[in-house]
């Protein structure tokens, strides 16, 4: 007879919530990826459906008692970090009616197919009419969050992506690169000035780019026999770690915006594809947080993607795949990586000014939740943040402007924080890679990215959630998140 009959049944229920997830995901990806437009509205209500369904599992009464029981059974250190996981899953999900999940599930659904059209042609008016919806409803999960966990309210949605974090350490990180950001972009452009440089000459067609981007994935190590790649319009990684499934847009006149988006892409996808199998089904075998999911991605497309190390055996493949020419010769093709230029768009940005995006959002969307702001006024305040930050006009620019990501139609309110964490927190990786394998760019430039994968599978990849995020970062690096890492090797590579 087993000794933990309360965490067995917890951990049976937990196994049934992945099927279900299972499920949920891939309808949600092939709504963006794949379903003809006239399925939306029958898709939006099976998948509110199912978030009903999912939603009472979750918050199943019997379960607090289990919980109860479970504590005081003789657990050993794995099983107690998976017990503290789904009382985290268990104790969100009460803080939520089902009538409140299922609004959310059909207001972005509606919201998200809208903003695919809205957004090329430019009409954030139309956006707001269904964002509205989602906007309240955001804020009525953020309100009682809230009252469940005593966290203001948009550490209460944070909480959701990146447990632990709050909008004071938020603030303090980003106030500290506000500071030194517009010099070290200032110092970086003049640098580049006198430095010559060779543009790709296109076009480029879609078949090449995609089999230069499935290239650069096999090159990484992703396991097509459990995922793949497809187009939408908002590059995504989604699925579930049996069957990932990632995305990527093309353009004939530019193909660095694909392939680098499909290898930031492909470190999400190495992440789930590589979390511990033995765990499957349950919380403690998911992705720590979307901070430490986003140092995978950026660990991929920005400290191993655009280092001179990788790029030596990326060229190849670009001219391989796409035809010779002066551009794609590795000092080059490294300088169109490491090139610093304000733009608009987050997903296309350099490495240098990628933060300031991820603030501006992060200083809109807080007040946006909090009920200071309304949807209307976001136009102006993002016109100008991003005179502030990168200077640059966006004045009736919605497509380039507060329209350009999908994160505000899926109400993914209290995400976009984790991005400029998780670009520290890769920097913060490889410090220690580099310290314990000090040949790693040496052996990533001969094709060997053993340092670099082998030191991510043990120290990020294979632990989950087994520990809380300070903790795993303790672990792997000897410290908490410490910025200072990334001001580093921003300087090291573009002033050094």
């Amino acid at each position: 007879m087993s000794t933990t009959p309360c965490y067995d049944e917890l951990a049976r229920h937990c196994l049934r919530l992945h099927r279900f997830d299972h499920l949920a995901a891939i309808g949600g990806w092939d709504r963006a990826a794949k379903m003809p437009p006239k399925g939306n509205d029958a898709r939006s209500a099976a998948l509110a459906e199912l978030a009903g369904l999912m939603h009472r599992l979750r918050t199943d009464p019997s379960l607090r008692e289990r919980l109860d029981r479970a504590e005081q059974e003789p657990l050993d250190e794995l099983q107690r970090a998976n017990l503290r996981e789904i009382r985290r899953d268990w104790f969100n999900a009460n803080a939520l009616p089902e009538s409140l999940v299922q609004a959310r599930q059909l207001a972005t659904s509606r919201c998200e197919h809208a903003w695919r059209q809205q957004r090329p042609a430019n009409d954030w008016a139309g956006f707001v009419e269904h964002f509205r919806e989602v906007l309240r409803v955001g804020r009525e999960e953020a309100r009682l969050l809230s009252e469940q966990s005593g966290l203001s309210k948009y550490d209460a949605l944070m909480d959701r992506y990146e447990p632990g974090m709050t909008c004071a350490t938020v603030d303090r990180v980003f106030g500290e690169v506000r500071q030194w950001l517009p010099d070290l972009i200032a110092r970086a452009t003049e640098r580049q000035r006198s430095r010559p440089l060779i543009e790709p000459v296109g076009p480029f067609p879609v078949a090449q780019q995609r089999a230069l981007c499935e290239a650069a994935m096999r090159l990484m190590g992703f396991d097509f026999s459990a995922g793949r790649l497809d187009v939408s319009a908002h590059p995504f990684s989604g699925g579930v770690p049996e069957d990932v499934r990632l995305t990527t847009r093309y353009n004939t006149e530019e193909f660095l915006i694909s392939l680098m988006g499909t290898i930031h892409e492909t470190g999400h996808g190495r992440y789930e594809q590589n979390l511990p199998r033995a765990l499957l089904g349950q919380p403690v075998a998911l992705a720590r947080s979307m901070a430490i999911h986003e140092s995978q991605s950026l660990s991929f497309e920005m400290q191993l993607g655009r280092s001179r190390a990788f790029v030596e055996q990326l060229a190849p493949l670009v001219a391989e795949h796409l035809g010779p020419q002066p551009a794609f010769e590795a000092e080059n093709l490294w300088r169109l990586l490491t090139r610093v230029a304000p733009g608009r768009i987050r997903v296309d940005a350099d490495e240098v000014t990628y933060p300031a995006h991820v603030i501006l959002r992060y200083e809109i969307e807080r007040p946006l939740i909090e009920g200071e702001i309304e949807a209307e006024d976001i136009p102006a305040l993002w016109n100008a943040k991003m005179q502030e930050l990168l200077g640059i006009d966006t004045t009736g620019d919605y497509a380039n402007g507060p329209l350009q990501d999908v994160h505000w139609p899926e109400a993914l309110f209290g995400y976009f924080p984790c991005y400029s964490l998780g670009a520290m927190y890769a920097a913060q990786w490889f410090a220690a890679m580099r310290r314990a394998v000090p040949d790693t760019d040496t052996r990533v430039a001969q094709g060997d990215f053993t340092p670099v994968f082998g030191w991510l599978d043990q120290h990020i990849w294979q632990q989950g959630s087994r520990w809380t995020t300070d903790e795993l970062a303790l672990r792997a690096s000897g410290e908490t998140l410490n910025p200072a890492h990334f001001k580093a090797h921003l300087e090291a590579r573009y002033l050094g």
